[in-house]
């Protein structure tokens, strides 16, 4: 195990401010940001989107070019270097026209395994290219599931990888490669052990299941949870890949997220109409008027403002939330669904939303105005079906919207359900995925809205919790360095 402080690498498809299309690009810059603090070389890399990522307005230094021959074909690639938002961490870009400077989408393609497989093998050839020898690869999702496997394969005789270590994070099993996983037969469905076709045979290559022979190959593997953690190795959560993660049980570990305590605060977000903390909770009414204006919704700053700020899918329990709409709609509150995603789910909401113009407002997500639901918002929906971890619970609590989840995966870890006997718990649960389950535990929060001191305490509470990253980035290394030292005590 090496003496001097561990080199990390981290590798993600998005990274916030570069490319996002959700929670990933926001571990994949926060992480290495709160490690970077933490006194330890920290760096990142990801694709060079060239739809998305203008390499000389957001200041990327060009550091070399490279051929990379694969099966025989040459593949043009460029190198490039840039920093996270906090000036010190580093980021280093993969560019390739062919893979990645056609698409406005950072995904979709329809040879999409065939663009990570390439990404994977360029992050290798970056590293040795730039004479960085890392103690942590720290693979993000199954887009970089490809680097365990030729590390533990492709690369095991080369001395330049010997002390390398790998971790791979599983951030949601139901994204296993570039396809839907359950779409391909059974008969064609990879076993994770056989040797890989070649790159230009598309047909093979877009049924190669990255995720899984990361969890074949890496040192250590993780989930952002620890509830997802044991729910992964049963039936009902591992997408097939439970048994492999069950015979895995002793290198499988659960981190819970956190979130970015400097981009999420409500005492100094510019986005907000008007700032706020623990010490003036009182300022979320004044949000709450201005974004009734904004949205042409009846002004009210004693009604309860629900919101919702996640993707609009089937995961994220809208099948629950479209039975019981027409009917929560009679009471006296007004809901605000902010995202992208499921057009049928959308535009039944929208149908909705014509019914009731003045109590519920639909909006594509727009990260200008993401806090400010959270600001102006009572109480926070996310009744998801399973949630590997979820950062909007957390940061709806960093701005005093109370939230209301199912108790499943990280929600469970990091929701607690308030009691008020006791006084204790910092939001409302169910366990049991349906309608009713989901209604009663509204009309609880609704009821302890009504006894303004209780929910006051609430609001204080949720405001002076922490959940940022600085213990689930000391973890980490906790994490790092046991794997190091595991598999440094099996190679003697």
């Amino acid at each position: 195990m090496p003496k001097n402080r561990l080199k990390i690498i981290h590798i993600s498809s998005e990274v916030e401010p570069f490319s996002k299309s959700g929670g990933l690009a926001s571990v994949a810059a926060s992480l290495p940001k709160a490690q970077s603090v933490l006194g330890y070389d920290v760096a990142v890399i990801t694709p060079l989107y060239e739809k998305l990522i203008d390499a000389k307005k957001d200041g990327l230094e060009p550091i070399g070019e490279e051929i990379l021959e694969i099966n025989g074909k040459k593949y043009p690639t460029s190198f490039y270097k840039g920093y996270l938002n906090d000036g010190v961490t580093p980021v280093f870009f993969v560019a390739n026209r062919q893979f990645f400077g056609k698409r406005q989408n950072l995904y979709g393609a329809k040879k999409e395994n065939a663009r990570f497989f390439f990404f994977d093998l360029s992050v290798l050839t970056l590293l040795k290219k730039i004479n960085h020898r890392p103690d942590i690869l720290h693979c993000h999702d199954w887009h970089t599931g490809l680097v365990p496997y030729f590390l533990k394969g492709r690369f095991k005789d080369d001395k330049f990888w010997s002390r390398t270590s790998t971790i791979f994070t599983i951030h949601n099993l139901v994204y296993q490669f570039g396809h839907d996983w359950w779409t391909v037969s059974p008969k064609k469905r990879d076993n994770g052990r056989s040797s890989l076709p070649m790159l230009h045979q598309s047909s093979k290559i877009e049924t190669i299941n990255f995720a899984k022979r990361a969890i074949l190959s890496a040192d250590a593997i993780n989930t952002v949870s620890e509830t997802y953690r044991e729910e992964i190795m049963t039936k009902d959560f591992g997408e097939e890949l439970h048994r492999i993660l069950k015979n895995r049980e002793k290198t499988v570990f659960g981190v819970v997220n956190g979130i970015d305590y400097e981009e999420y605060n409500p005492l100094t977000d510019p986005g907000l109409h008007k700032n706020f903390d623990y010490k003036n909770p009182e300022a979320k009414k004044i949000n709450k008027i201005w974004l009734q204006n904004f949205l042409k919704l009846k002004t009210d700053e004693e009604l309860p403002v629900l919101c919702m700020t996640s993707r609009i899918v089937e995961q994220k329990g809208f099948e629950l939330l479209l039975e019981i709409l027409p009917s929560l709609l009679k009471l006296e509150i007004q809901i605000i669904i902010m995202g992208d995603g499921q057009k049928w789910i959308i535009e039944s909401l929208k149908k909705i939303q014509k019914q009731f113009p003045k109590k519920i407002a639909i909006m594509p997500f727009d990260i200008k105005y993401e806090t400010s639901l959270y600001a102006a918002a009572d109480i926070f929906l996310l009744p998801s079906r399973f949630e590997p971890c979820g950062i909007n619970q957390m940061i709806a609590l960093r701005y005093g919207a109370i939230p209301i989840v199912r108790q499943i995966g990280g929600l469970a870890d990091t929701v607690h359900n308030f009691n008020s006997e006791k006084q204790t718990g910092n939001g409302f649960t169910f366990r049991e995925y349906s309608p009713i389950a989901l209604v009663i535990s509204i009309a609880r929060a609704l009821e302890i809205y009504k006894q303004k001191d209780v929910w006051n305490k609430l609001i204080v509470s949720g405001l002076q919790e922490a959940n940022s990253w600085k213990i689930p980035a000391g973890k980490y290394i906790d994490l790092y360095k046991d794997t190091i030292r595991r598999k440094f005590l099996k190679s003697k």
